[in-house]
């Protein structure tokens, strides 16, 4: 009993319904040694609120990331880029918007300030800002035009402003800055109507001065809470979570109803820290996270990935935009995962969306549409009365699931082919789901076709084409009982994959398509064009020793359909190389594996033991003198990330005794969020036969170092 008054006394949040539940909006506390019984029935009540629940119904949205990095070809910059190099001429903001709402987003955010302090508005606080560009002669502002865009087409409106900004220097005068800092998100809330997302993410490094700031997020939240009430706050917010990787993917078990402590008040560090709990931890709302918690928080998962390797353009990115099937897997893997799909999509220095981009996009959005256009329970009629309200397409009404496990037959409205089942909760009224099953007649015999653990707000599950007009649905575990108020099913055409084109050390090159069609015809060029029906055809491996470029398209059903046209443009082939000398190595990982020409093997120094520090290194003789203009880092490509390098030196020599230090800024930016090939331009071209890569540190401050490939670009 003395439990049960102490939670009524520290509930955060409560609201009643009709239905006489009692409901926790956003957040709940209660005594930790409370039973587990009684914590995991409180956490089936704790709910959204209403924006909370509005910006889930986004489903998809999309990053626009453009500033000065577009024209200096970086991911990071550094803070002293001049404001003139800003200029994109054929600026057109509703060419954006109209193409991400073609594909189906519904929320626009755009980098107003990223971390080089560049503002693309007309700020009154620093003259770092469009207003010195030479676009539209300083009169421009690109938060106007893209709110206007979203105006005109009825998207919505979110920001980005990235709290480290490597320009001005009073960052790091804590006090100074935060007014600064202030200032400007006053200005993007006030002046340009309605807001719905405000972005802001956990980047923290050095600023001019070489100090690091202390962010005022009390003050932040506060400032927002006032001038754009019905915001949400994702990332480094209290309303939404990182869902801890930038690559696409949700958890197989996503809750929105977490241990987590959200955004970045003082006391959420300890909180966290004491339960083991950070943004990227595997599980983060399971009952055995429960049990050790003394509150929860509805806190849904944003999944924020770029269509592009970077997230902001680059040219030589123009042929690594990510495939149909890629885009399909990750709207499966998100918003088919209790998450919000927040797709980034760069413009060029034109400042126009990229057409391989559009047509991409166009591509996604119609296969989306198509998809989900027809749901095959139409018709169908359950074994139970109250499951109708399942496939009623009424958003308000549920099937409430008491006993369980519990099972809901449906007979169709005659036999249907179909290969994906959606399901979704009343999440207005909590997440409870824990384990389902869905199973299909065959032949008088019930199988199952698929399983899950979470639903929320939706879930999507894929697999073989079955054929059925019987299909059952059963809840087996479940908080507090479970409340679904959707149930689908639909069915999804088969895509031919992209073509994959690689190359090993020796220079020979090899095509294929994964999950190909055992009918599929590869066809391939190396001369620059594009590859057509009447190409050659790709049979068997063949030799590629110096620069080239393959191009290569895959055919299927008699040459009627094809994939898109996948390029690899390839440097100089390693097959001379080798590695002269090095500091130290592991005995699994040695360093010849740097220049093998294979990114699955790896050099890796040791991590167990009386382990040696930073910096690492690593001489390798090419065997000729190049003119290189630059080199290659490829991290390791496995789950683990340990010993991706984030700071380096780069060294050349034509005899391996005297050695040049190149002039670089020595910085992998974001490589840590977006571990991807990383690609350093010189400057100016240098004649060498050998290379030294130094390590300085890596991405966890770790004392060890990883590097799948390093290559150079020659001129």
């Amino acid at each position: 009993m003395k439990h049960l008054i102490y939670l009524l006394f520290l509930i955060t949040v409560v609201s009643c319904n009709t239905d006489n539940e009692k409901y926790y909006v956003q957040k709940v506390s209660f005594d930790k040694n409370l039973p587990l019984a009684e914590k995991v029935k409180i956490a089936a009540h704790v709910v959204p609120s209403q924006k909370q629940y509005d910006w889930q119904e986004l489903e998809m949205t999309a990053f626009v990331h453009f500033t000065v990095n577009t024209f200096t070809d970086m991911e990071w910059g550094h803070g002293d880029e001049l404001p003139e190099i800003f200029n994109p001429v054929d600026l057109d903001a509703e060419q954006w918007v109209k193409t991400l709402k073609d594909a189906g987003m519904k929320l626009v955010i755009l980098t107003c300030k990223h971390h080089d302090g560049f503002c693309l508005w007309p700020t009154k606080t620093t003259k770092h800002s469009v207003a010195s560009s030479s676009w539209k002669n300083g009169k421009g502002d690109v938060v106007r035009e893209v709110k206007d865009a979203c105006e005109k087409y009825g998207m919505k409106f979110g920001i980005y402003l990235s709290p480290w900004d490597r320009n001005t220097v009073c960052y790091g005068d804590s006090p100074a800055y935060d007014k600064y800092f202030m200032e400007q998100l006053t200005e993007l809330l006030t002046n340009y109507g309605k807001v719905d997302e405000v972005w802001f993410d956990g980047a923290n490094g050095e600023g001019p001065n070489g100090k690091k700031q202390i962010y005022n997020w009390d003050a932040y939240y506060d400032l927002i809470n006032k001038l754009q009430p019905e915001a949400v706050v994702a990332i480094v917010g209290e309303d939404i979570r990182w869902v801890g990787t930038e690559s696409g993917y949700a958890r197989e078990t996503e809750w929105s109803v977490v241990a987590l402590h959200p955004g970045g008040r003082s006391e959420k560090t300890e909180i966290n820290k004491e339960l083991k709990l950070r943004a990227t931890s595997k599980d983060l709302g399971s009952r055995k996270v429960i049990e050790k918690a003394d509150h929860l928080f509805w806190y849904p998962a944003e999944v924020d990935v770029s269509i592009r390797p970077g997230w902001f353009y680059h040219k030589n990115q123009d042929t690594h935009v990510k495939s149909l099937e890629k885009l399909v897997d990750i709207y499966f893997s998100s918003v088919g995962r209790n998450s919000v799909l927040l797709l980034n999509v760069p413009p060029d220095k034109r400042g126009l969306i990229h057409e391989t981009d559009a047509k991409r996009l166009k591509e996604f959005g119609d296969y989306i549409r198509n998809t989900f256009r027809t749901d095959l329970t139409k018709g169908a009629k359950p074994s139970e009365r109250a499951a109708r309200k399942m496939i009623d397409v009424d958003k308000d009404t549920y099937w409430h699931v008491k006993e369980l496990p519990s099972s809901v037959e449906f007979r169709l409205d005659g036999k249907k082919r179909f290969n994906v089942v959606m399901l979704q909760e009343e999440i207005r009224k909590g997440q409870r789901v824990e384990k389902f099953k869905v199973e299909a007649m065959f032949d008088g015999q019930w199988k199952e076709i698929i399983s899950g653990t979470t639903i929320g707000y939706k879930r999507l599950l894929r697999f073989d084409r079955v054929t059925t007009d019987r299909v059952r649905l059963t809840i087996l575990v479940a908080r507090d009982g479970a409340l679904i108020s959707r149930f689908g099913l639909f069915e999804r055409a088969d895509i031919l994959n992209d073509p994959t084109i690689t190359r090993n050390k020796q220079g020979e090159v090899s095509i294929g398509v994964p999950g190909a069609h055992s009918e599929s015809v590869i066809k391939y060029t190396t001369d620059g064009t594009d590859p057509d029906r009447n190409s050659a055809t790709y049979s068997q491996v063949f030799k590629m020793p110096g620069k080239g470029v393959v191009k290569a398209r895959a055919y299927v059903n008699d040459m009627k359909d094809s994939s898109a046209v996948i390029v690899e443009k390839f440097d100089i082939c390693p097959e001379k190389w080798k590695v002269v000398a090095f500091d130290t190595e592991s005995e699994a990982y040695p360093a010849a594996n740097a220049v093998d020409g294979d990114v699955r093997s790896m050099w890796h120094t040791p991590w167990s033991g009386d382990v040696k520090g930073h910096p690492h290194y690593i001489v390798v003789d090419m065997g000729e003198v190049l003119k290189i203009k630059g080199f290659t880092y490829t991290p390791r490509i496995s789950s683990n990330k340990g010993g991706t390098v984030s700071r380096y030196r780069f060294y050349v020599s034509k005899d391996g005794r005297n050695w040049i230090k190149v002039p670089v800024k020595g910085e992998f930016s974001n490589i840590k969020n977006n571990p991807i090939k990383q690609e350093v331009m010189f400057g100016r071209t240098y004649p060498a036969r050998y290379f030294k890569f130094v390590t300085l540190s890596d991405i966890n401050n770790e004392k060890w170092a990883s590097v799948a490939e390093i290559g150079v670009i020659t001129e």
